[in-house]
């Protein structure tokens, strides 16, 4: 938001410097996030006065004035149009910076001959000045500019930017910027007189307002004129809105904008004589109605956004755009002037819908002050009916459905000193109160103060935003920095954060994506994880106030919502798809709180390899899940077993549960065909589950170091016929339970002819290797004979031949 200095200084008698200024208001709060000055480079500028325009002997475009400085007279070449006798123009010296009026580089002013003509000089334009980008004449001063003044002492300004916080809608003004310069420089503050006379009917007889949506509509002010003039707004208050960044348009919404700038309540007008039936309604608007904006778009509005109607239709969108069946032209004579208080929530909502942000909108929808309406409204009919004529009629309607009574607050002196760490004395903390505005009542014999919020603040609701006001007035750097009584504590982070997030780096780099999805959940998605029609083994915890029965329980589990993660991104995507999620599920305790464990859920499916030229497009299968888990374990040294699983939602044969120890810590597999149906999932999909709680007491947090094996090893290939019903894991257990085994790897797996039925052939490498010394043939024997027995004996193994 740019604010000029001078304007500021039309309601605060400041004579501080720019840049001191700009670092107090920032160090209060207030940041001025950059500063121009207007008229630096003005050097060799004054103000003149057109005594005469002759006409160019050799030039029909161009004519020469004469302009009086003061204390000399200059005849230069000049072609603007709007050239005339008596005006006051700013006249540029050969030897002036200027801006290029066609390039827009900065050039010094050299003596030129324009068609015969000498020249020694110019009537600047807007653009040349660096003001706008107005070139099409020159710039008009006011009649007040003094003959012979340098411009840069009488039009230069000092322009602040400012980057308000969102909880200060107050400051997006003129007049709260001068509070606040008021506050911290004890200067004095005054604000103009909106003081006009009423010779108009009553305006309750002309027009009509009634307020349909009280929740989205707090108030509703209103004023009438008639006999207005639209013309050209005066060169003050064009300056004013330029310096502001604000397009000057007609004297009517040039007010409006004006006020808008000085007292931060957007205001709206509307032509009279177009308000059909003469009569305002506010209400909601109807689904998929459309409008057409003051811009000429049409807009499809909804239900939840509020506009301003008349008898047979809507004329704005409120808050956001007016519209053109109401647009002020210049054949209009009458003004309906709106200044209202709507909803903070429904303006951002309408705003960001229709895709149309403006000043308006954002001071709206930060919440200013209902009780604006009627300063703000006052003000601009007084500039209307000053600047462009007609009669203002009687009374101002004023409905207010949203008025609430806003109570003192009670301020601690106690609670203040505990809190900033610094004590103030009552009057240092009343002085600055009521500096902003407050009005302060202090009870010595208690150590409090009665604060009343003056109307323009919608940010002050606690002792504690009145404890910020006092600490920013009287100065942060007041308050002393001491050091703490003890040393900061350490930082204990819980282990099970650590371990979820390692886990989640393990799994990210194995290819997989993180999901978070919703801790709630609903019943129709936790029965698509049984594969046919029955209740659920575990009822979960319902919400009290569900929202939605899409939200209406506490999750048991992560399958359903990373299974419906998978889906969806299959709709959009190809080829592998590899998805986790960390975090908590709720199981259900009788008598007690839910149990909340960890859970680590993922899903794979789709192809194994991306795309290549090579043509490879195999799909992901039970052993790449079975690949995924057993990295995972085996960085956190951890040894899995994996044995036979049993659960519904995968399929009998292509699954298997995790134990470590004997202890089932999750399930593997592929989910079972109907539960994918369910979900819309047409390819196979795999699954893993682990509670991330029962590991995390395995893991001792740090490894043991391995010396690199010193001697060889040694690699010996069993081919086994046993039952069909021995697993491999049965296999592998007995072949590692010998101190010389190192390593086993199954590299064949087969059944069929030349295996007698009911057997299976499984096929293994063995490494063995010795700490201490190189084994030898006959050593290795000898352990290999103690395998094949042991295996026979327990599992009734034999040697293939």
């Amino acid at each position: 938001m740019k604010i000029p200095l001078k304007w500021l200084k039309e309601y605060v008698d400041t004579n501080l410097p720019a840049l001191e200024l700009a670092n107090k208001l920032t160090m209060a709060g207030n940041e001025v996030k950059g500063m121009q000055i207007i008229g630096s480079k003005w050097d060799g500028i004054v103000v003149g006065q057109i005594l005469a325009v002759n006409p160019h002997p050799n030039a029909d475009r161009l004519r020469l004035p004469t302009i009086d400085l003061g204390n000399e007279q200059q005849t230069v070449v000049c072609g603007a149009p709007n050239l005339r006798i008596g005006a006051k123009v700013a006249f540029a010296r050969v030897g002036t910076e200027l801006r290029d009026g066609h390039t827009g580089k900065m050039e010094r002013l050299k003596t030129a001959k324009i068609r015969g003509v000498e020249s020694s000089g110019m009537a600047c334009s807007e653009m040349e000045l660096g003001i706008s980008d107005n070139h099409e004449g020159i710039l008009i001063l006011p009649e007040d500019a003094p003959i012979g003044m340098p411009l840069a002492g009488y039009m230069g300004d000092a322009i602040f930017d400012f980057d308000i916080t969102p909880n200060r809608p107050d400051c997006l003004c003129v007049t709260g910027i001068a509070r606040e310069i008021k506050a911290l420089t004890g200067c004095n503050f005054s604000l103009p007189d909106t003081s006009y006379e009423e010779t108009g009917s009553p305006i309750e007889q002309q027009v009509k307002v009634e307020i349909n949506a009280s929740d989205l509509c707090l108030r509703y002010s209103a004023s009438l004129i008639t006999g207005v003039k639209i013309a050209e707004s005066p060169q003050w208050l064009q300056q004013r809105l330029l310096a502001c960044g604000m397009r000057p348009i007609n004297n009517i919404v040039d007010i409006t904008n004006f006020v808008m700038m000085e007292y931060g309540q957007p205001l709206h007008s509307f032509d009279y004589d177009r308000i059909r039936g003469q009569k305002i309604i506010v209400r909601r608007a109807d689904d998929r109605e459309v409008f057409i904006t003051l811009d000429g778009e049409e807009r499809t509005l909804s239900h939840d956004m509020l506009v301003i109607a008349d008898a047979e239709g809507t004329v704005a969108v409120a808050g956001v755009m007016g519209g053109a069946n109401s647009e002020i032209f210049d054949s209009t004579t009458s003004i309906l002037l709106e200044a209202a208080s709507f909803n903070p929530a429904s303006i951002h909502y309408t705003g960001r819908n229709l895709n149309l942000p403006s000043e308006a909108c954002m001071r709206f929808e930060r919440g200013i002050r209902a009780d604006l309406t009627l300063p703000a409204l006052r003000r601009a009919t007084q500039l209307i009916k000053e600047l462009a004529g007609g009669e203002v009629s009687q009374g101002i309607i004023d409905l207010y459905p949203g008025q609430q009574d806003r109570k003192p607050i009670m301020l601690s002196l106690d609670k203040m000193t505990r809190l900033l760490g610094v004590k103030f004395t009552s009057d240092q903390v009343t002085d600055a109160l009521k500096s902003l505005g407050f009005e302060c009542e202090t009870n010595k014999n208690t150590n409090q103060v009665l604060v009343s919020v003056p109307y323009w603040r919608s940010d002050i609701n606690l002792a504690e935003d009145l404890m910020e006001e006092v600490a920013r007035v009287i100065g942060y750097d007041v308050i002393p920095t001491t050091m703490l009584s003890q040393s900061i504590p350490e930082h204990n982070v819980l282990p099970i954060l650590n371990f979820k997030q390692k886990a989640g780096l393990i799994l990210t780099g194995y290819g997989f994506q993180e999901v978070i999805t919703f801790t709630l959940t609903g019943m129709d998605s936790l029965k698509k994880l049984m594969p046919g029609v029955r209740p659920l083994d575990l009822m979960p915890i319902r919400m009290a106030n569900p929202m939605s029965a899409e939200r209406e329980y506490l999750r048991p589990t992560l399958r359903a919502s990373v299974l419906a993660d998978f889906a969806a991104n299959r709709r959009h995507e190809d080829g592998g798809i590899r998805l986790f999620e960390l975090g908590k599920v709720y199981l259900p305790l009788k008598n007690d709180l839910p149990d909340e464990p960890e859970i680590i859920c993922g899903v794979l499916g789709g192809s194994r390899f991306e795309k290549t030229w090579l043509g490879q497009d195999e799909p992901v299968d039970f052993y790449d899940a079975k690949g995924v888990v057993q990295g995972l374990f085996d960085q956190f040294g951890i040894t899995v077993m994996f044995t036979e699983g049993k659960e519904e939602c995968l399929v009998l044969g292509k699954q298997a549960e995790l134990t470590v120890d004997g202890k089932s810590i999750g399930i593997l597999g592929e989910v079972h065909p109907r539960v994918l149906q369910k979900f819309d999932i047409e390819e196979p999909v795999y699954l893993f589950e682990i509670k991330l709680n029962d590991i995390l007491t395995l893991t001792s947090g740090y490894k043991i170091f391995q010396p690199v094996p010193r001697f060889p090893a040694m690699v010996r290939d069993l081919a086994l016929i046993i039952d069909y019903q021995v697993s491999h894991q049965q296999v592998l257990d007995t072949m590692k339970g010998f101190p010389l085994v190192t390593g086993v790897d199954l590299f064949d797996s087969y059944s069929g002819d030349q295996v007698p039925q009911g057997k299976k052939s499984l096929a293994y490498r063995i490494i063995f290797q010795s700490p201490v010394h190189t084994l030898t043939d006959k050593e290795v024997d000898k352990v290999q004979r103690q395998i094949l027995a042991k295996l026979s004996k327990l599992l009734g193994a034999t040697l293939r031949s």
